[in-house]
C-alpha cells in the first residue's frame, strides 16, 4: 500500500477518534432531561437545580466545547428527504445518479429572513440547514396502479373546448400516493414522489377544485400536489402547463422545454439529462417548500389574538365570512398544527363606520394614488387607474393607531401577541386594490385588506393561455395568507430570499394546487408546507435569540480578560457547567426540529433560558466584584559603583584643572 494512502488512513482515524471524543454524550443526561420533560413540559423550573452532582461534574469540563463564539455558530439542522422514483423510465442506476446530481450542488446554508426586525439586521439566522437525500425506486405495483386509474379517467373524460389539456382531479392520483405514504410513514422524512408513467393518449393536467373551466372562471391546471402530511408528488408527464404574469414580470413558468416541468414534452432526453432536470426540481422544492425563507422573525408568545377591525359604510356592505377564516385555523389547530406548547389562538371582531371615523377616510384619501397604462383599441388609448399605496396606508394607521382603536372600541392590549387586521370595505363601484395587484397585504405588525363593490376583474396573470380572474369581493383566502405571514412568518410559496441578489425572488413554480397563496390556486386550507413552517419559524426565532444572547455573554467576558480571569474558581466551574448544558440543550432542540418533534424542541429551547439567565447573572456579579489591582514595583538599587567611578573621574579632572600651574611649572622652567 502506498505510503500516502497509509498516512491518509492514519489521519482519518485520528480525526475520527477526535470527533468521537468530542461528541461522546454524558451518560444519564438524556434520561434525566427526558424525565424533566415529563414532569415539567413547559420548562417552568430550572433543570440544573435538580441535576445530581454525577452529571454536573462532566459538564464542568471545558475541553469539549469551550466558551467561544464558534461553538454557538455551528448549529445545523439536517433536513431528511426521501425521493421515490415512480415509473418504468427510471432504472436501478437512477437513484445513485440523482443523489450525485443533488450532492454536487449547493444544498445548504443559513435560514433566511425576507423582512428582518430592522434595516440594520441581517437577512439570515445563526442556524443553518443541510439536505440529506435518500433516493429509491418505488415498486412496479405503484406505477401500475397509477397508470390504470389515469388511463381509465382519460378514456372516459370529455374533451374541453377551452383548453388543450384534459382536467384530471388530483385525488385520482393522490388517493394512491397517500396510501403508499402511510406505509412509508415510519421513515422520519419529507417524501417526494417523482412520477413518470409514459406518454398518455391525450395531454392532461390536474384540477384542484370542482367545476369546469369557463370564460368567466379560470381554473389553473397543474402537475403537482402537496399533501396535508409530509409528502408531495410531481407528475412529469402532466402538461405542458404554464402560468405566471401575463404581460411582464418575474416568476413565470413557461410552456417551453427549458423548464424542468416540461422536460418530457420536448425532444427525447437521455436518462442522465432527465435526472438532472429532476435534481433541479428537488432542489427548488427544497428551497421553496421544505426550508422556505422566514417572512418575518416570530417571537414566542403563549397568547395569540387576531383582531378583525371591519371599517365600512352605512349601507349593507358586509358579506365577509369571518367564520370561514377562523375555521381554517381552528381546523389546523385541532389537527395539532400551527401552535406550540400551551399557545392559544383567539379571534375578536370590531366594527367602525366611515361616517364616525374621520381618520379612516383621511387614511384612504392619503393612500389613493394612480398609474397610467396604454391599451390598443382603434388606436393607443391612455387609461388612468387608481390604487391604494399599502405602505402609505400602513404609515397613516401607525401614526393614528390610538384613534383607530378608540373608534373601534378595542380594549387595551393585555399580555400576548395581538395582530390587528384592518379591512376597509369601500362603498365605491370602481376597483381599488393595494399596490395595484393585492386584496390584502401583510406587515410585521398588522394586516391591511380592501374591497369595493366591484365583484371581479381580469388580473395581470395568465394560466394555460387564459387570463386569471380575481374575485374582488372574496377576501377570505387573501386574509388567511396574510395572517399566516404576519402571525407566523410563513412566506408565500412564490417568494424566497436570495443572498446572491440581496433581494427576494419571485417564482410561481409551486404556486398551484394546495396553497393559500397566489392567484393560481383557489384552496384556502394549509398543506404540510405552511403547518411545518409556522411552528419551525417560531422555534428558529427562539433559538436565534438564545444564540445571540449567548454571544453577548461571550463578548462581555472577552472585554474583561476572559472567563478564567473574570471569575473565581467556584463560580467559573458552575459557569462552565451552565455553558455546556446550555449548548447541549440547543443541540437537542436542533435535533428535535430535524425529527419534526416540535414540542420537544420547544421544551429544550425554553429550558435553556434558565441556563442563559444564570450565565448572565454570573458574568454580571463577577464584573461588579472585579477590583482594579495595583501592582507595586520595587525601586531599582542605587548605582553606587557607576556613581563612584563617575565622581572619581570628575574629581580628578577638577583637581588637575586647579593644580595645572603647579603640575606644569617644571616644564616652563626648562625653557
Amino acid at each position: 500500500m502506498p505510503a500516502a494512502v497509509v498516512l491518509f488512513l492514519l489521519l482519518f482515524c485520528v480525526d475520527g477518534l477526535r470527533f468521537a471524543a468530542a461528541v461522546t454524550p454524558i451518560v444519564g443526561l438524556d434520561s434525566f432531561l427526558a424525565r424533566q420533560f415529563r414532569k415539567d413540559p413547559h420548562a417552568t423550573n430550572d433543570s440544573f437545580s435538580y441535576m445530581p452532582s454525577a452529571l454536573r461534574t462532566p459538564l464542568g469540563r471545558s475541553s469539549t466545547h469551550p466558551p467561544i463564539p464558534a461553538s454557538l455558530l455551528s448549529f445545523n439542522i439536517p433536513i431528511p428527504i426521501t425521493v421515490h422514483l415512480v415509473g418504468r423510465t427510471f432504472t436501478s442506476f437512477s437513484p445513485s445518479h440523482l443523489s450525485s446530481f443533488v450532492a454536487s450542488s449547493v444544498s445548504g446554508g443559513p435560514f433566511h429572513v425576507i423582512t428582518p426586525f430592522s434595516s440594520f439586521s441581517d437577512h439570515h439566522l445563526s442556524i443553518s440547514h443541510s439536505l440529506q437525500l435518500s433516493a429509491k425506486l418505488s415498486p412496479g405495483s405503484l406505477a401500475n396502479s397509477l397508470s390504470q386509474v389515469l388511463e381509465s379517467h382519460l378514456t372516459t373524460a370529455t374533451a374541453s373546448f377551452s383548453s388543450s389539456l384534459s382536467a384530471v382531479p388530483y385525488s385520482v392520483i393522490d388517493d394512491i400516493i397517500s396510501q403508499d405514504f402511510e406505509k412509508q410513514k415510519t421513515v422520519n422524512s419529507f417524501h417526494i414522489y417523482v412520477i413518470h408513467l409514459g406518454r398518455q393518449q391525450r395531454e392532461y393536467g390536474y384540477s384542484y377544485t370542482s367545476g369546469d373551466i369557463s370564460p368567466g372562471h379560470t381554473k389553473c391546471l397543474g402537475s403537482i400536489w402537496t399533501g396535508k402530511d409530509r409528502y408531495l408528488w410531481i407528475d412529469l408527464g402532466a402538461g405542458p402547463v404554464d402560468y405566471g404574469p401575463a404581460l411582464s414580470g418575474d416568476g413565470v413558468l413557461p410552456k417551453g422545454e427549458f423548464h424542468p416541468f416540461a422536460a418530457l414534452h420536448g425532444p427525447p432526453k437521455s436518462d442522465k439529462a432527465l435526472l438532472s432536470e429532476v435534481a433541479s426540481l428537488i432542489l427548488s422544492a427544497y428551497q421553496v417548500l421544505l426550508v422556505p425563507s422566514l417572512r418575518i422573525q416570530v417571537p414566542f408568545e403563549d397568547t395569540l389574538v387576531v383582531e378583525f377591525i371591519h371599517i365600512h359604510g352605512d349601507g349593507d356592505n358586509f358579506g365577509i365570512d369571518w367564520n370561514s377564516v377562523e375555521k381554517t385555523f381552528y381546523d389546523e389547530i385541532n389537527d395539532k398544527g400551527l401552535l406550540l406548547g400551551d399557545q392559544k389562538l383567539s379571534f375578536k371582531k370590531y366594527e367602525i363606520k366611515f361616517s364616525e371615523c374621520a381618520i379612516c377616510s383621511f387614511a384612504i384619501s392619503r393612500a389613493t394614488t394612480s398609474y397610467t397604462s396604454r391599451y390598443l383599441f382603434d388606436n393607443y388609448t391612455l387609461i388612468v387607474s387608481e390604487y391604494l399605496d399599502s405602505k402609505r396606508l400602513h404609515q397613516t394607521i401607525l401614526e393614528s393607531v390610538v384613534e383607530f382603536r378608540k373608534a373601534a372600541n378595542v380594549p387595551e392590549d393585555e399580555f400576548g401577541r395581538f395582530l390587528p387586521v384592518y379591512v376597509f370595505d369601500l362603498d365605491v363601484n370602481s376597483l381599488l386594490l393595494l399596490d395595484r395587484y393585492h386584496q390584502s397585504v401583510a406587515f410585521k405588525d398588522m394586516v391591511i385588506a380592501v374591497r369595493t363593490r366591484s365583484s371581479h376583474t381580469v388580473s395581470d396573470y395568465s394560466c394555460n393561455g387564459h387570463h386569471v380572474f380575481t374575485l374582488a369581493r372574496e377576501l377570505e383566502r387573501p386574509l388567511i395568507g396574510s395572517i399566516l405571514q404576519s402571525m407566523w412568518g410563513v412566506s408565500p410559496t412564490h417568494l424566497v430570499w436570495s443572498p446572491s441578489h440581496n433581494s427576494s425572488l419571485v417564482d410561481y413554480t409551486w404556486s398551484v394546487g394546495h396553497t393559500p397563496f397566489g392567484p393560481f390556486s383557489e384552496i384556502s386550507s394549509l398543506s404540510f408546507v405552511q403547518k411545518d413552517a409556522a411552528r419551525r419559524n417560531v422555534l428558529l426565532t427562539y433559538l436565534n435569540y438564545s444564540i445571540s444572547s449567548g454571544l453577548d455573554i461571550l463578548d462581555s467576558i472577552a472585554a474583561h480578560g476572559g472567563d478564567r480571569n473574570l471569575m473565581k474558581h467556584s463560580r467559573h466551574t458552575e459557569f462552565l457547567q451552565r455553558w455546556n448544558l446550555f449548548r447541549y440543550k440547543l443541540q437537542k432542540s436542533i435535533s428535535a426540529i430535524s425529527h419534526f418533534d416540535y414540542e420537544m424542541a420547544l421544551y429544550y429551547a425554553r429550558s435553556s433560558d434558565h441556563d442563559l439567565y444564570a450565565m448572565h447573572s454570573h458574568v454580571y456579579q463577577a464584573t461588579q466584584e472585579l477590583e482594579a489591582s495595583l501592582v507595586c514595583f520595587k525601586d531599582p538599587p542605587f548605582p553606587w559603583t557607576t556613581f563612584s567611578l563617575s565622581f572619581g573621574m570628575v574629581s580628578i579632572l577638577i583637581y588637575g584643572y586647579v593644580k595645572r600651574d603647579r603640575l606644569f611649572r617644571n616644564k616652563r622652567k626648562q625653557f
